[in-house]
């Protein structure tokens, strides 16, 4: 008996304090008490907190995963394909593909001025956007085509030349070519095509070029129809002088609301159409919702996990002490400081094991990451890839709300259990 009731000598010093300087005392020698509980209960112990650090490491390791995807998705759209912000006329995403070339944008427009001075932006690109027919000897096929600006359209930047060389401002006829079309079409670098397409009057227009490049992007169908081409031989096969795109790249994304704010506010743009890349990104806006259903499935499982083998170890506490409780209420201890005793003990049990949990999951993720993991081609691809794992804050902190939160549901009902004890049972108890 003498050692059951060592954990509750402190309790005579405070307990004669009023307000809320004594609720602080309470807290204070309660959570050392919880401390010295948890600690005494070794082998339980341990164990309670690896099983609560190893469901930590799993689930940072999965959203960390789930975050690098996220990540290379969307910068890979941005990259390739919509840059951060585009100004367009009203409605050309939805109606521009039965009507072009009702949607052009000046080439010599003030607001592009506006634009290219403003704060955050790195670079504005005129991009013209056509369909029309390919043809190398006796095939033909049918391309979706853009005219872009060598220097500055950040889809050239980062597009990946697999044979020849990227599109440069002196090459005036030159023709990127994807590697599927170029394929279907049986045509290699420095051979000479036509490309064939309607004007806006209605009549039909030809170009001779000559592929200086192939290019890869990793999503076949893409692939299989795009070529690109300078702006200037777009507008001179297409008879235009405008653009229908002004792609805009800022310093990073995450200056894209501000920038948006920005534009918004300006004159120069009230007839136009200002839109994110996040309004455009229609493939990665689904793949995080998919995504975030499937994390919060594996939460789900790693907290019931939790609550169950963590309620087991509290329940266990409280029947070993059950005479250990009783001496403490016959003493004076009242049942809610016990009830709070054992919340505390599971809030230790849940900050220990999180901590553990956090620090191993980290440095198991930077180890993966510098030595990459090997993922097959996925759909729509044509080539696998080396994925990482990045730790955000916010997984950081969801790791240690899941272990919290979890131990302190899952010792709620032990510890009312505890508090709820008859005195002279609990006394009585094993004799």
């Amino acid at each position: 008996m003498e050692r059951s009731t060592e954990v509750f000598r402190l309790k005579p010093a405070i307990d004669t304090g009023k307000g809320l300087g004594s609720t602080f005392g309470f807290l204070r020698v309660d959570s050392r008490l919880a401390l010295r509980n948890v600690l005494r209960q070794k082998r339980r112990s341990y164990i309670a907190i690896l099983a609560i650090a190893f469901g930590v490491v799993a689930m940072m390791l999965s959203a960390g995963f789930i975050e690098w995807i996220l990540q290379e998705t969307r910068e890979d759209a941005i990259a390739n394909q919509y840059g951060h912000i585009q100004i367009i006329r009203p409605g050309y995403h939805d109606d521009g593909q039965a009507d072009p070339f009702a949607f052009l944008l000046p080439g010599n427009d003030p607001a592009l001025t506006v634009l290219a001075r403003t704060s955050g932006v790195a670079s504005v690109a005129p991009r013209l956007q056509f369909t029309g027919l390919v043809s190398h000897g006796d095939s033909t096929l049918s391309f979706i085509g853009e005219g872009v600006d060598p220097a500055k359209d950040p889809a050239l930047r980062n597009l990946h030349v697999v044979k020849g060389k990227p599109l440069g401002q002196g090459d005036g006829r030159g023709i990127l070519m994807g590697v599927g079309l170029a394929d279907n079409l049986g045509v290699q670098v420095g051979d000479t095509v036509v490309l064939l397409v309607n004007t806006p009057s209605g009549g039909i227009n030809a170009v001779e070029g000559t592929v200086i490049g192939l290019t890869f992007t990793a999503m076949k169908a893409l692939d299989d129809s795009v070529l690109r081409i300078s702006i200037d031989m777009a507008r001179e096969l297409l008879r235009v002088s405008g653009s229908h795109v002004w792609v805009t790249t800022l310093e990073h994304t995450g200056m894209t609301d501000a920038v948006l704010a920005r534009l918004k506010a300006e004159n120069a743009f009230r007839t136009y159409e200002i839109v994110p890349w996040s309004k455009l990104a229609d493939f990665y806006n689904k793949t995080v919702e998919l995504f975030s259903r499937q994390i919060g499935v594996v939460k789900l499982i790693i907290a019931i996990i939790i609550v169950l083998g963590i309620s087991n170890t509290m329940t266990m506490n409280v029947m070993e002490r059950t005479v250990e409780i009783g001496t403490a209420m016959a003493l004076g201890v009242r049942r809610h400081r016990i009830l709070v005793l054992f919340l505390l003990e599971g809030l230790l049990v849940g900050l220990l094991g999180g901590a553990i949990g956090i620090t191993v999951g980290y440095l198991l993720a930077l180890a993966a990451s510098a030595i990459g993991i090997p993922m097959p081609p996925a759909p729509g691809m044509t080539e696998g890839f080396d994925a990482a794992i990045i730790v955000t804050p916010r997984i950081v902190l969801d790791a240690l709300a899941l272990s919290v939160t979890t131990t302190l549901a899952a010792s709620i009902y032990p510890a009312w259990r505890a508090s709820r004890l008859v005195i002279v049972e609990a006394l009585r108890h094993n004799r």
